[in-house]
């Protein structure tokens, strides 16, 4: 198999992360010319094209598996750059652009438990991109190649990756105490949830509805939402009375215990799985990771 120029990888890779040929440039700090003679030179090598030029621009399997191929090869520089750093303590590092390490978590661990868990490695420099999106899809950006490793709901285990269960995190229905006694006066039902508005953090979010549809043995359900794209956000919003939402229990049970909010279904609640996927590589920056974040969800979410 021919080598390929780490530069030209390293074009394709900003390419599709910055979704365009400019921004890459001004990434890599060349002219957007040298992006696009790059990636002409990586595209005859391999003989196919890479790069399908659509909005967004978007990667082709052959260029997904060059994109993976270029994570693994930060991830070994990553390892090198934690060594080298054992050996000469006094080194700040960090990691150049082109360097990052990137996993996708969902943005409810993110608000909740996964940050502090990380917090350790950020400090010895690893240069961590963290990548968010709704728990049930972030194992499409580990399939595309372009993180080493997800938080997801998904079980089963890409090939050439390796799978570890993290715990349950439990959602309940939470409500500003005013407006819970003017909409629920006595609390969520399955009569009355088409009375109140939901506050859903995107599109993609089921939550919500999924909480319904468990709580009260509905197969169908059509709510009223309005969307937060932030889990903080969420909760902001209900105590801004938009209206109610189903969110982690990790995040407001403070809130909850001071009445700040008010559990509108406490007889319910929602646990979801929570699995760790990443490459079945040796790295041990991959296993710093691992056990970072394996050891945090021991600890804070439901087993």
């Amino acid at each position: 198999m021919s080598a390929y120029d780490p530069a030209a990888l390293e074009c394709l890779a900003a390419i599709v992360e910055e979704g365009g040929f400019e921004r890459a440039a001004q990434r890599l700090s060349v002219t957007q010319s040298a992006v696009s003679q790059r990636l002409r030179a990586l595209e005859a090598q391999v003989g196919s094209v890479l790069i399908v030029r659509s909005r967004p621009l978007k990667a082709t399997a052959a260029g997904q598996l060059l994109l993976k191929h270029t994570k693994q090869l930060r991830l070994l520089r990553a390892d090198l750059e934690r060594d080298l750093k054992e050996l000469a303590p006094g080194g700040q590092g960090g990691g150049s652009e082109e360097e990052r390490v990137a996993i996708a978590v969902n943005a409810d661990s993110i608000a909740t438990w996964a940050l502090p868990a990380l917090g350790d490695l950020v400090r010895q420099h690893l240069p961590l991109e963290i990548i968010t999106d709704d728990q049930d899809f972030t194992h499409e950006w580990l399939r595309s190649g372009q993180v080493l490793g997800c938080v997801t709901t998904l079980k089963q285990a890409l090939r050439g990756c390796k799978m570890l269960p993290l715990g349950a995190m439990r959602y309940i229905a939470v409500a500003d105490p005013a407006y819970a006694a003017a909409h629920l006066p006595r609390g969520l039902t399955a009569h009355n949830f088409r009375d109140v508005a939901f506050v859903a953090f995107n599109r993609k979010d089921d939550m919500q509805s999924e909480f319904i549809a468990q709580s009260y043995g509905l197969k169908r359900v059509a709510l009223n939402q309005v969307f937060v794209p932030s889990t903080e956000g969420q909760v902001r919003a209900v105590r801004e009375r938009w209206g109610m939402s189903v969110v982690p229990e990790l995040m407001v049970k403070e809130l909850v215990a001071e009445g700040a909010l008010v559990n509108v279904a406490p007889g319910h609640a929602l646990p979801i799985q929570l699995y760790w996927h990443c490459w079945n590589l040796e790295s041990n920056v991959l296993d710093a990771l691992t056990a970072a974040l394996t050891s945090a969800a021991a600890d804070k979410l439901m087993h």
